[in-house]
């Protein structure tokens, strides 16, 4: 049902910008878990067997699926199927545990959810830091420990954000691998991605495992090929405005794991910056794309449909001329990729950021959305890991490393944040 005092046009719209979103974050999840992680929680019932978390984005037969979202999540009938990127797993008789939590329609950031609650990021007490989004509760369901695997998907950030937030670790997988049929779409020909989260690099494999055949194989030969992080050889990227701790953290984090390490120029600097831009731009024109339907619908809430419509604004301006750039973008991973293995710089470029005063405003979302380094993968189409690593803080006690692969090199990713975290973890 339609309501005329929702639609946000002219001053009502920058108003919102500043302003939406004041509702406390702390709002009682409906029907998930105490901790917010889930917006439904099915508790294990077997202990041998492996428990996987399902964003909710992602359909499972029997289950409506409410993308975060209210209107959905009243309005929608059960999914009819599942989503195919959920065949392997249904094969192989794992222990489902949940749909999990996200910012709703997958539109936001900092994963703050005002219907079905904002999980909590356990990380720092009290859980005052964002948990990340969107995929925020799977990054959670693992951080916690109710989930040996959280199958996410990834737009421009959406796993490797969360799982910086979060200390865990996230695998972006490269453009096409995992299909996408039954899973909600934000920009589906050009960004959106499925892939798993975990709390170790071995239990990542495993969850790769589960979404494409015969990868724990990949990866056994992948480690066989490079044991050593001697033979592996890393480009840094040095990005402005990056928090020195978190800098540190990482050139640390590759020192003690012994890879070769180069720095990448300036001019790539500049691409990687054009590329993030113009990766953002796609996301938000597809996410107007997408849900433009939902202006002025009862459920779905003015921050979102505020963030939504902004989408508008890049379509009619930015959208042709950044689609123009990403053949070039490609080319120039392409060209960086034949002289390194990986490209490796921090997730965020900060320690997760506190809850705002004003709540989950758009604003905020914004500020978020500046911190993350994640977005010009998506553009590339490759692979990418996000990890967590020591950082020296009195509040945080990790961060994340990133490193960034060529198109289908999960597994060669995989064996080098193995290397990374046999040296690294605390």
């Amino acid at each position: 049902m339609k309501n005329p005092h929702r639609k946000i046009t002219g001053c009502a719209l920058l108003l919102t910008l500043v302003f939406s979103g004041c509702s406390t974050h702390w709002s009682t999840s409906k029907r998930g878990s105490r901790d917010r992680a889930y917006i439904v929680y099915w508790p294990p019932s077997d202990s041998g067997r492996t428990r996987v978390a399902v964003k909710d984005l992602i359909d499972m037969k029997g289950v409506v699926t409410t993308a975060g979202s209210e209107f959905l999540a009243k309005n929608s009938p059960p999914a009819a199927r599942d989503a195919a990127c959920l065949r392997i797993a249904r094969n192989r008789n794992v222990q489902f545990v949940g749909k999990t939590n996200l910012t709703e329609l997958a539109v936001g950031v900092s994963g703050i959810n005002d219907y079905f609650g904002t999980p909590k990021n356990p990380v720092t007490p009290k859980g005052r830091r964002i948990p990340g989004g969107s995929s925020s509760g799977s990054a959670v369901a693992v951080a916690n420990g109710t989930a040996d695997i959280a199958i996410g998907t990834d737009t421009a950030g959406s796993i490797r954000v969360p799982a910086a937030c979060c200390g865990i670790v996230g695998l972006k997988t490269t453009f096409g691998l995992v299909p996408l049929d039954g899973v909600y779409p934000i920009a589906p020909n050009q960004l959106d991605t499925v892939g798993p989260m975990a709390k170790d690099v071995a239990h990542t494999v495993q969850g790769m495992d589960l979404l494409q055949e015969g990868f724990a194989g990949q990866y056994s030969r992948a480690r066989a090929a490079k044991p050593s992080a001697g033979m592996i050889k890393v480009g840094r990227l040095r990005l402005s405005n990056t928090n020195p701790k978190v800098d540190r953290a990482v050139d640390d984090a590759l020192s003690k794991t012994g890879f070769k390490v180069v720095t990448l120029d300036k001019a790539f600097q500049e691409k990687w910056s054009q590329a993030e831009k113009d990766a953002k731009t796609v996301a938000a024109a597809n996410a107007w794309i997408n849900d433009q339907k939902f202006n002025n619908q009862h459920g779905v809430t003015i921050r979102t449909m505020a963030i939504v419509m902004l989408g508008a604004f890049e379509y009619h301006t930015n959208y042709r001329a950044a689609l123009k750039r990403q053949a070039a973008w490609k080319a120039t991973l392409r060209r960086v990729f034949k002289k390194v293995d990986f490209i490796a710089l921090p997730t965020l470029q900060t320690l997760p950021p506190t809850f705002s005063l004003f709540g989950g405003s758009p604003a905020f979302e914004a500020l978020v959305l500046g911190q993350q380094n994640t977005a010009a993968v998506n553009f590339g189409g490759t692979p990418a890991l996000a990890m967590p690593i020591p950082v020296e803080d009195k509040t945080v006690h990790v961060t994340s490393l990133q490193l960034i692969g060529p198109r289908l090199s999960e597994a060669a990713l995989l064996n080098a944040g193995r290397l990374v975290e046999a040296r690294c973890s605390r």
